[in-house]
Order: structure tokens, then sequence, then C-alpha cells
């Protein structure tokens, strides 16, 4: 597949960009009854995200192209199918080629409802 199937995209499950740690990218979300959140993006150039910190776990799996998670002074290369998961409370960062497609599993809530 070259893109998320278009039931998951659904404008009102739309990221808005002022909650994206990385430019020129699309995300949208779910969310469960416990407030935990899976976000999937599409990264449309090469970018680097943003610093940040979550107190809650985050799992990511790289579905296409390559992402890096970057943390304690080490890069994690996903390559398509690889996964990692980031502790609570750790300070990270991604850095991602054009075309790339993640899903990131949060254990609380990174999305705000606008």
């Amino acid at each position: 597949m070259k893109d998320f199937p278009q039931f998951m995209k659904n404008q009102l499950n739309h990221i808005d960009s002022s909650q994206q740690n990385t430019k020129d990218i699309d995300g949208y979300y779910f969310e469960g009854k416990d407030g935990s959140q899976m976000a999937y993006w599409t990264y449309y150039a090469d970018r680097d995200s943003k610093e940040q910190v979550h107190q809650f776990d985050e799992y990511t799996v790289c579905v296409a192209g390559q992402y890096v998670e970057i943390f304690d002074g080490i890069e994690h290369v996903l390559n398509p199918g690889d996964e990692i998961v980031v502790p609570k409370g750790t300070l990270h960062y991604g850095r991602v080629k054009a075309g790339t497609r993640t899903i990131h599993c949060f254990g609380g809530k990174r999305i705000n409802h606008l």
C-alpha cells in the first residue's frame, strides 16, 4: 500500500498542525476509553521533529520509508516493520525521510481536541 486507507483519514480525526512536532506531515488519531491514543502520520519531506517528553510510554512502528527515533544519545533506525518503545519521561525526537508512514500508540493523551 502507498497510503493509509481512506476510512482512517476522516477529517473529524485530523490532527491540527498546531499539535504537530514536525512540519510537512499529515496525521490522524483515535482515542481509547482509557485516554490512550493512537496516531498515524504521513511525512511529505525529510524533517527532524522537535524534542519532546511524554508522561506516558510511546510505541512506534514504521509502516513505510524510514524513521529514526533518537533518545539517550542513540539513533534507533526504523525501517518498515521495525518497532520501538520510548519510555515515559524520556527526552526524544525523530528524523524522517519523505514518504515515510508511521503509527504511534501513546499510553496517555498526546493529541488535544480542539
